[in-house]
C-alpha cells in the first residue's frame, strides 16, 4: 500500500495510461479523483475501482478550461479532504509534418499538453501548501527530449514545454515540500499509437526502433509513476524519469 491514504488527482484518467494509472493508484491505497472529458470511460474506471473495493470519483475535466479544474480541486476536497499527487497525463498527438500543422493543430496540441499542465499544476498548490508537502508528475515523452520524423513537431515543442515547466516548478515550490517530476514514456501500446501499428509490418517497424524491441504495456510507465507519487520518492524532484525501452540511448 504504497500510497495508503493519499488523494490522488489524474487527468485524462478515462482510458489508457491514465486508467491504468487511476487503477494503480487505488489499489495501492490512495483514494483517486479520476478527471476526463470522456464521461462514460471515466464512470467505468470509477466503477471498476469501486468494485474493487477500492475509492475513487469522476469528475469531468477539460484540462484546457480553467473553471473545470477549480471544480476537480473543489471536489477532491470535498470528497476527500486533501490533495496529495497530481497527475498531470491527459495528452494527444499529431502525426506528419512541420508543413502539416495548421495554426489550429499547434493551438489544439499546445493547449491540451503544454497549457493543461500548467493549469492543473497551478490550481493543485495552494492546497498542497496547506499539507506542507505534495507530488506533481508530469507525463512528457521522449518526444520532450528529442527530435522524431514522424510526429508534428508541435507535439515535440509541447512536450519539451513540459519538461522544462517541471523543472521550474520543481524549483520554485522544492521549499513548500511540493516535488514536481516529469516522465518520458517511449511507444506505449494505447489507441494513441494503435492505428499506426495496425499492421504486422507496422508493428515490427515500430518494435524495431526499440532496442529492448517492442513497445511498452501502459503498466510498465504506470509503476514509474507509482514511484514518482510515492515517499520511496522523497528526495526527487526536477527529475526526467525516461521509461522507453532504450529508444533514447541509441
Amino acid at each position: 500500500m504504497r500510497l495508503q491514504d493519499k488523494v490522488a488527482i489524474i487527468s485524462g484518467g478515462g482510458r489508457g495510461m491514465g486508467a491504468v494509472e487511476a487503477k494503480l493508484f487505488a489499489s495501492e491505497g490512495a483514494r483517486v479523483i479520476i478527471g476526463d472529458i470522456l464521461e462514460s470511460e471515466g464512470l467505468s474506471v470509477e466503477s471498476q475501482i469501486t468494485k474493487a473495493g477500492g475509492e475513487a470519483v469522476f469528475i469531468r475535466l477539460d484540462v484546457t478550461k480553467q473553471n473545470d479544474w477549480d471544480s476537480v480541486v473543489s471536489g477532491a476536497v470535498e470528497h476527500f479532504g486533501k490533495i496529495d499527487i497530481l497527475v498531470n497525463n491527459a495528452g494527444i498527438a499529431l502525426f506528419g509534418t512541420l508543413e502539416d500543422t495548421s495554426d489550429d493543430d499547434w493551438d489544439r496540441v499546445m493547449d491540451v499538453n503544454a497549457k493543461g499542465v500548467f493549469l492543473g499544476t497551478k490550481a493543485v498548490i495552494s492546497e498542497m501548501r496547506k499539507n506542507g508537502c505534495g507530488s506533481i508528475i508530469n507525463i512528457s515523452s521522449v518526444s520532450g527530449l528529442i527530435g522524431q520524423p514522424t510526429v508534428q513537431p508541435v507535439y515535440n515543442a509541447s512536450k519539451g514545454a513540459v519538461r522544462i515547466f517541471t523543472k521550474a516548478a520543481a524549483v520554485q515550490y522544492a521549499k513548500q515540500g511540493i516535488r514536481v517530476n516529469s516522465v518520458h514514456p517511449g511507444s506505449v501500446d494505447t489507441l494513441m499509437i494503435s492505428h499506426r501499428i495496425d499492421t504486422p509490418e507496422a508493428q515490427q517497424r515500430r518494435n524495431s526502433l526499440t532496442p529492448l524491441g517492442r513497445v511498452a504495456q501502459p503498466i510498465e510507465i504506470a509503476y514509474g509513476v507509482l514511484y514518482l507519487a510515492s515517499d520511496e520518492a522523497s528526495f526527487v524532484t526536477g527529475s526526467e524519469l525516461v521509461i522507453d525501452g532504450g529508444f533514447t540511448a541509441q
